[in-house]
């Protein structure tokens, strides 16, 4: 079986007896509760089930073929089992993540302009209700108890209602909208198709490819941020590949994750890298939870070679495998390198680098390198914009269609980073663009300080314009012994005196990367950059 249409996904995988079985750590917001009524373990003929009713509360809610449903709540994975209902009513669903700063939640809904707005109130108290009520839409609470505004629903009282699909829609109509990360500001909303999300992407993860391929007697174990593409994606994969487990985690507590990695011990595990981070303390234990992790897959954002090592050191398969892939929203994946105990071996020097991201994924990606001012493709090895072209780029920025033809370069398309191509074909990712500085890479300079300062959680290398980078470390006490960082500088170019903070006080968005222009403006009152940010 390969995916088709997300809005029946559920409803073929019962009609082909899969087995698989989905364990949550807290039940669905969206899902009924009660006796009797499965709340965080579910069947595939269950979620069929509750697609439908999901699309039935939508439709009542007023969601039509051709108009948007846009999801803002708490983080869990009932983001994309809406949008699985909105896309079976005819709708298109925006997943917006609960953790975009208000302001930007605001433009984003404008720019959207849904026809139902699904939200909680743990959002409301967060931007305030004046950001999520408004003329233009109907705006439904998940929540069961207390006040809603004026001329809001709660989702309770639209139970009941019948399942207006499923509606099918052609391969290049709108499919779903999701938003980028917003590291740099306010994230722009990418609208994807069938053709791109479903044939480009969702389908070449079904083949059997060897080592990677999911297997039947597989536990799966995913811990994302379920409002961005990537999970609506997975979504539409790994039932279809009928593992015998899936297990899913919507919170970042190690704690309880491990609670949930214990139950159902994964073989194959993707999560953010700053779930990695917040649940590796998990990995120096005797009876640690990933001792059957032959694969572990990482997107998003880039992984330091410590926590890499800390992970396949931690299974008892005699060759674990990390995944890292490289892509971003408006392409999905466009490079995967694969690392091994050997391959990210300390060495003795301390400068071990992930910053190799592998090849183009075979006959689906081609990159380029060129230079940043003239567009002409520069020798092999040298640093230039990286340019792509593959068959899974979405067609369009919602709302700002400008912005989207300024990335366009005839058949290219502009990832705003900066990077080489070796003679090999093997990229090297050095920054974004709007974050390089001149001759320095702030990412290898952050491999290298984790690699030799093993006690921080992160490092942060901020570029500027008129003056050093500002390196921004992480620990668990927001101290760092300063002869040991003076010790880690030994090779690397010259630095600012660093910034010492907690994991709570880095702003990050509902990825867990680092916003970085919210960070260097908060420390330094700027946000200017070593880069022109021409293509974020």
């Amino acid at each position: 079986m390969t995916p088709s249409d997300p809005g029946v996904l559920f409803d073929d995988l019962t009609d082909r007896g899969t087995a698989t079985r989905f364990h949550l750590d807290r039940p669905l917001d969206a899902a009924p509760g009660g006796p009797g009524v499965p709340t965080t373990r579910w069947t595939v003929p269950e979620l069929a089930v509750l697609v439908r009713e999901m699309a039935g509360a939508l439709g009542a809610a007023g969601a039509r073929r051709g108009e948007r449903v846009a999801v803002v709540k708490a983080n869990h994975w009932d983001y994309d089992l809406l949008a699985c209902a909105a896309v079976r009513t005819g709708a298109v669903p925006v997943k917006l993540s609960g953790h975009l700063p208000g302001e930007s939640l605001r433009v984003l809904l404008h720019r959207a302009a849904p026809r139902v707005l699904v939200t909680d109130r743990s959002v409301v108290e967060r931007v305030g209700a004046d950001v999520l009520t408004g003329p233009a839409w109907t705006t439904v609470f998940l929540d069961a108890d207390g006040e809603v505004p004026p001329g809001a629903l709660r989702w309770d009282d639209l139970r009941g209602h019948p399942d207006p699909g499923p509606r099918r829609r052609h391969d290049d109509d709108p499919l779903v909208i999701v938003h980028t990360s917003g590291t740099t500001g306010t994230p722009k909303l990418v609208c994807h198709t069938i053709r791109t999300l479903v044939h480009g992407l969702a389908r070449f993860e079904t083949l059997p490819l060897p080592r990677l391929g999911v297997r039947r007697d597989d536990s799966l174990f995913n811990s994302s941020s379920y409002a961005h593409g990537r999970t609506f994606c997975w979504t539409n994969v790994a039932p279809v590949l009928a593992p015998r487990h899936i297990s899913l985690a919507a919170g970042d507590r190690p704690e309880a994750a491990d609670l949930l990695l214990r139950a159902h011990p994964p073989t194959v595990v993707e999560a953010l890298p700053s779930r990695y981070v917040r649940m590796r303390p998990l990995t120096g234990r005797l009876d640690n939870p990933f001792r059957d992790v032959r694969t572990y897959i990482s997107t998003y954002d880039a992984v330091h070679p410590p926590l890499v090592r800390a992970y396949l050191g931690a299974s008892a398969r005699r060759r674990p495998l990390w995944m890292q892939g490289w892509g971003q929203t408006e392409t999905g994946p466009l490079t995967f390198a694969f690392h091994t105990r050997r391959s990210v071996a300390r060495t003795a020097g301390g400068t071990t680098t992930l910053r190799g991201l592998g090849r183009p994924v075979p006959l689906k990606t081609r990159l380029k390198v060129v230079d940043p001012d003239t567009f002409r493709p520069v020798p092999a090895g040298v640093p230039g914009l990286v340019l792509c072209r593959t068959n899974a780029l979405a067609p369009d920025y919602v709302g700002e269609s400008g912005r989207w033809a300024a990335k366009r370069h005839g058949d290219w398309w502009s990832t705003g980073d900066i990077g080489a191509v070796g003679r090999d074909g093997a990229v090297r990712l050095l920054d974004r663009e709007v974050d390089h500085g001149d001759g320095t890479s702030c990412l290898h300079t952050e491999d290298v300080l984790e690699e030799r300062l093993p006690e921080v959680l992160e490092c942060v290398v901020l570029a500027r314009p008129d003056d050093k980078p500002l390196p921004v470390v992480v620990t668990e006490d927001g101290r760092l012994d300063p002869a040991r960082w003076d010790r880690a500088l030994r090779g690397l170019p010259p630095l600012a005196e660093p910034e010492v903070l907690t994991w709570d006080r880095i702003p990050r968005t509902g990825t867990g990367k680092v916003m970085r222009a919210a960070l260097l403006h908060r420390l330094t009152g700027t946000t200017a950059t070593g880069g022109t940010g021409r293509w974020t």
